[in-house]
């Protein structure tokens, strides 16, 4: 299973660096890694997302509370959550089929942001499953370049859970 991790680290030098070789030496791959500045000066969030069972992330999670500069560890996977994901995407888009690339990328409410003669450029911003839904779609035209920021994401503070809201609106 997939656990969303949610680390809040003292902004210095070589915290990520610890975090990383944490991971490396226990053999655990990061999936998806995003670092950026925190609502307080100085601190700094970092989002991964981290394959393993409950058991193996409570070690992992002892773990990264060892380390000087972590302040905050938090297992988000099962809290309600606000998730995006930033999504570069070229696509082929000749003359002929142009058109059709634009409707579909606006159904995903997608921006073109570049345009060649042979091809489009993609900003995607949504939910993981959003992102693996437009290339599953866009991929009848051919992808030339993919480039993703990783899962960021933050707790809802109304504890309303979006997938009990996805089940309720797909019953209607």
């Amino acid at each position: 299973m997939k656990h969303t991790l949610s680390v809040l680290v003292e902004d210095e030098a070589g915290v990520l660096t610890r975090i990383a070789g944490l991971f490396a030496r226990r053999g655990f791959n990061i999936e998806s890694l995003a670092v950026g500045p925190a609502e307080n000066l100085g601190i700094s969030r970092i989002t991964m997302v981290v394959p393993g069972d409950d058991r193996i992330i409570e070690q992992l999670t002892k773990q990264l509370y060892k380390l000087v500069n972590v302040l905050k560890v938090q297992d988000i996977t099962d809290t309600p959550c606000v998730e995006r994901e930033l999504m570069l995407l070229k696509v082929n888009a000749t003359s002929s089929n142009r058109s059709e690339v634009v409707e579909l990328a606006q159904i995903f409410r997608a921006r073109v942001v570049d345009i060649a003669e042979d091809s489009l450029t993609l900003e995607v911003v949504g939910d993981p499953g959003k992102l693996v839904a437009i290339v599953q779609v866009l991929n009848k035209f051919g992808l030339r370049e993919i480039a993703r920021t990783g899962k960021i994401a933050l707790t809802r503070e109304s504890g309303v859970n979006t997938e009990f809201l996805k089940s309720l609106e797909a019953k209607l």
